[in-house]
C-alpha cells in the first residue's frame, strides 16, 4: 500500500511539473486552471496524509515557507558581465563589423531575443534541484533569494526531462539538437535570466492595491524588485513574479556546441527562455530579424527595453573573449522609452484592403517623445481580449524608439464604472456584409470584394511606388475620386483620361495637376508584369513573389491557367500563396478585373517574356550569380536595380554571405560591404555593374 501511495504522489507531482511547462515554457496549456488547481489539491491532500513521502523538491512547496531573517551575500560561481549597449542602427552594424573583424571573415551564427526590463537572476541546479538563487548585485556578489526564486513562475523546483513527452511534440520547432551526451541532467547546471511581472498581472496587482488602500505600485519592474528582496516568501508570491532564461553560467556534467542548443535543452528541463527568440545565419539577417521583434512589441505581455545580439557558437564566443567590462561576443540594442497615461475615448474599426477588421483605441491627445498621439492600434480581436481594454479605460500608452505608439496595459485600478465592453461587430461596418475569421487564424475580415472600404484602400496600393507607381494618385485624391464616383475599380483609373472634364470640377484640382496625373496613368500602362501583379492585392502576394511569378510563366493568361501544383514549384513559392494566387484567377471577380484591365492595354507579358526571362536565366550575363545592393545608388532606386539584375539572368539577394558572388556598393555603405570584404567577395561600384552588364 504504502509503495503505491508513494507512486500516486510521484507521478502527481510528474504531471503537474508537465503542466507547469506547458504553461510557462511552451505557452499550450492542456487543461483549465480548475484542473490544475484539482491535481494541486490531490496531490496536497496525499502529502499531508503521508508525510513520510514530503519532499522540498515538490510542486506544492512552490508557495510558502517561513519568512528569512535577512539576506545573506553569495558569490558567483561565475562573474555576471554587464553588456556593451547601442542605441542606433549605425552603431549596431560597427558593433557587426568589429566581430567580422576579430573573426576573420568566419561564418557566424547569431541569436537574436528581447531584452526582457526585469531583474537579473541566478538560479543554480545540482543534480536537478533548486539550491540557490542570487540576485545579480555587483557582478560578483548577490543576495540569496532562493525563498523567493521558489515561488516563481517558470522556477521548477525539480528538474525533469519533458523531451520525450508530448508536449515536445507538441512544440514542433523545439526539437532536440544536442548529442546523447546531454540526454542526462547535467549534475550543475546555473540559469541565468531575468525575473519580470506580466503587464497582465500588473494591471491585477495594481487594482488588489487600490482596492487595499494602498499606493499602486510605480511599474512592473520595480514591482519585481522590490517582491523579491521581500523576506517572506508568501509575500513575493502574491506579486506572481516569473523567470525567462536567456543565459548559462556555471555548467557541469553536459557540453553544448552553441547557445541555441542550450536553451533548447533547458526548455526540455521545464525553463523557459525569451519567447521569440531565433538563429540567424549572418550578422545582417540578425539585424533584419531585430526590424521584425521591434513591429511585434504590442503581442508581448512583458515589458522590453531593447534587443540582445549574441554570437551563438560557444567556440567562437571563447576566441572572441571579453574586455575589462563586457563580453565582445554580444551587444545590447536598446532603444529609449516614453510612456504616457491616458483615456480611450472610443474604438473604433478600419476596414483594410485585404477586408481585414482592424480595431483601433482613439485615445484623448497625449504627448509622448515631442510628438501628439491619439490613435493606437489594437490589432485584432485577440489583442483586446489580452489587453482587457474598455472604452473609457486609462491606459499606458508606449513609444519605443522609433516604433508607433502601442497600448501596454489597462489601469484597471482606475476604473469608475463608466467605462463599456467594445463588441467587435458581425457586419463590416462599410458595406454591412458579415464578417468572417479567418480559418486558424485571428484576424476577422469582410469578405465582400466590392467594399467600398476595401476598395479606397486597394486603389491606394495599386497606385503606390511598390505597385503601379502612379504619380499624382495619393490617398486623399483617391478619398475625393471614390467620393465622386470617379473611381468604383482598377480599371476606372485608366477610364479617368476620358472625364478630364469632370475631373476639373473637382476642388484642388487644377489644368497643371489633372494633366500631370493623367500622364502618371498613362506611363503606368507600360509598367513590367510583375508590378500588375503586385498592385492587384493578391493575399500572400508581394513583390518578390510576383517577380517569381512573372519571370516563370511571362504572362497574366499563363499565370491564370496554372494549377495549383504548377504554381507551387516556383521556387520560394508553397502550398498557401499557390493556392491564394489560384483562388483569385478561378473567381469571376479576379478574371473580370485582369479582363477589363487587358481592355484598357495594360502590359500583360506574352509568352516570350516567359521564354526571354527563361534565356536570362540559363544564358544570361549573370546568370547563376548572385548580387547583393548597398548603400544609396546614384541611378537606381533599390527595386530597379534588382530589376536590372533580374534582366540579365541574376539574382538579388538581401544579405551578403560565401555565396554572394558581387556586392553592387553606393555611398554610405555599411556592414555588408564590410562582410563582402571579409569574404573576398567582388565589390563593384554602380558604373562597373553597368560596364559589366553592357549597359554603361
Amino acid at each position: 500500500m504504502s509503495n503505491s501511495v508513494h507512486e500516486q504522489i510521484e507521478s502527481l507531482r510528474a504531471t503537474i511539473r508537465r503542466h507547469d511547462a506547458l504553461y510557462y515554457v511552451h505557452a499550450t496549456p492542456e487543461i483549465t486552471d480548475l484542473e490544475y488547481d484539482k491535481l494541486m489539491r490531490q496531490l496536497q491532500e496525499l502529502e499531508a496524509a503521508h508525510p513520510e513521502f514530503d519532499s522540498d523538491e515538490s510542486p506544492t512547496r512552490k508557495v510558502g515557507g517561513a519568512p528569512i531573517a535577512g539576506f545573506v551575500t553569495v558569490e558567483h560561481r561565475v562573474p555576471m558581465l554587464s553588456i556593451d549597449n547601442v542605441y542606433n542602427e549605425t552603431e549596431l552594424a560597427e558593433f557587426g563589423q568589429r566581430v567580422a573583424k576579430l573573426l576573420g571573415g568566419k561564418p557566424c551564427e547569431w541569436l537574436v531575443e528581447y531584452k526582457v526590463d526585469g531583474v537579473a537572476l541566478s538560479l543554480i541546479y545540482e543534480n536537478g534541484k533548486l539550491v540557490r538563487a542570487v540576485t545579480r548585485g555587483d557582478g560578483r556578489r548577490g543576495d540569496d533569494v532562493t525563498h523567493n526564486a521558489r515561488t516563481m513562475g517558470g522556477v521548477p523546483l525539480q528538474l525533469q526531462d519533458l523531451s520525450t513527452s508530448d508536449s515536445q511534440s507538441k512544440k514542433g520547432s523545439r526539437s532536440s539538437l544536442f548529442d546523447e551526451a546531454n540526454s542526462a541532467i547535467p549534475s550543475v547546471l546555473e540559469v541565468r535570466g531575468e525575473a519580470y511581472i506580466s503587464n497582465s498581472d500588473f494591471a491585477q496587482l495594481q487594482l488588489a492595491s487600490v482596492e487595499r488602500g494602498e499606493e499602486p505600485l510605480k511599474n512592473s519592474r520595480n514591482a519585481t524588485a522590490g517582491g523579491i528582496k521581500l523576506l517572506d516568501p508568501t509575500q513575493c508570491a502574491e506579486r506572481r513574479i516569473r523567470f525567462f532564461a536567456h543565459s548559462v553560467g556555471s555548467l557541469e556534467g553536459a557540453t553544448f556546441t552553441t547557445h541555441g542548443e542550450y536553451l533548447k535543452r533547458i526548455e526540455q528541463l521545464g525553463i523557459p527562455s525569451v519567447p521569440r527568440t531565433a538563429v540567424l545565419p549572418s550578422f545582417e539577417a540578425a539585424v533584419e530579424y531585430c526590424q521584425t521583434l521591434m513591429q511585434d512589441l504590442h503581442t508581448l505581455d512583458f515589458e522590453v527595453d531593447g534587443l540582445v545580439l549574441k554570437v551563438n557558437d560557444l567556440a567562437l564566443r571563447q576566441e572572441l573573449g571579453s574586455t575589462s567590462k563586457a563580453p565582445r561576443w554580444v551587444v545590447a540594442f536598446k532603444w529609449e522609452k516614453y510612456e504616457a497615461e491616458t483615456r480611450v475615448a472610443d474604438i473604433t474599426v478600419q476596414v483594410g484592403k485585404t477586408g481585414t477588421l482592424t480595431p483601433v483605441a482613439n485615445l484623448e491627445p497625449v504627448e509622448i517623445a515631442g510628438t501628439t498621439v491619439s490613435r493606437a492600434s489594437l490589432h485584432n480581436k485577440d489583442e483586446i481580449a489580452r489587453l482587457g481594454i474598455q472604452v473609457g479605460d486609462w491606459v499606458i500608452v508606449e513609444k519605443a524608439g522609433k516604433i508607433i505608439p502601442h497600448v501596454v496595459r489597462v489601469e484597471a485600478h482606475r476604473r469608475d464604472g463608466t467605462e463599456r465592453p467594445f463588441q467587435f461587430p458581425t457586419e463590416c461596418p462599410e458595406c454591412k456584409t458579415p464578417v468572417e475569421q479567418d480559418e486558424g487564424g485571428v484576424y476577422i475580415r469582410c469578405p465582400n470584394p466590392t467594399c467600398p472600404a476595401q476598395l479606397r484602400e486597394a486603389l491606394r496600393y495599386f497606385a503606390s511606388r511598390a505597385a503601379m507607381d502612379i504619380e499624382g494618385l495619393g490617398t486623399k485624391l483617391i478619398e475625393q475620386l471614390t467620393e465622386n464616383q470617379l473611381l468604383n475599380s482598377f480599371a476606372d483609373i485608366y477610364r479617368l483620361e476620358s472625364r478630364r472634364a469632370e475631373l476639373l470640377k473637382l476642388e484642388r484640382l487644377g489644368e497643371k495637376s489633372v494633366d500631370n496625373l493623367l500622364a502618371g496613368v498613362q506611363a503606368s500602362r507600360q509598367r513590367p508584369l510583375w508590378r500588375l501583379l503586385t498592385a492587384l492585392n493578391l493575399r500572400h502576394v508581394g513583390t518578390r513573389t510576383a517577380q517569381l511569378l512573372a519571370d516563370r510563366f511571362g504572362s497574366m493568361d499563363a499565370i491564370m491557367q496554372a494549377t495549383e501544383v504548377q504554381l507551387a514549384e516556383v521556387e520560394e513559392i508553397g502550398d498557401v500563396i499557390a493556392k491564394s494566387v489560384h483562388a483569385f484567377f478561378a473567381s469571376d471577380f479576379g478574371r473580370q478585373i485582369v479582363a477589363d484591365l487587358k481592355q484598357l492595354g495594360l502590359n500583360m507579358g506574352s509568352e516570350a517574356d516567359a521564354e526571354a526571362a527563361a534565356a536570362r536565366q540559363s544564358s544570361g550575363l549573370l546568370s547563376g550569380k548572385t548580387l547583393v545592393v548597398t548603400g544609396t545608388l546614384a541611378r537606381f532606386k533599390r527595386d530597379e536595380i534588382h530589376a536590372m539584375i533580374q534582366k540579365h539572368g541574376g539574382r538579388p539577394a538581401g544579405s551578403v554571405s560565401k555565396n554572394t558572388d558581387f556586392l553592387i556598393a553606393g555611398t554610405d555603405s555599411g556592414s555588408k560591404l564590410e562582410k563582402a570584404q571579409s569574404l573576398g567577395v567582388q565589390v563593384l561600384s554602380e558604373d562597373e555593374f553597368l560596364t559589366m552588364v553592357g549597359e554603361g
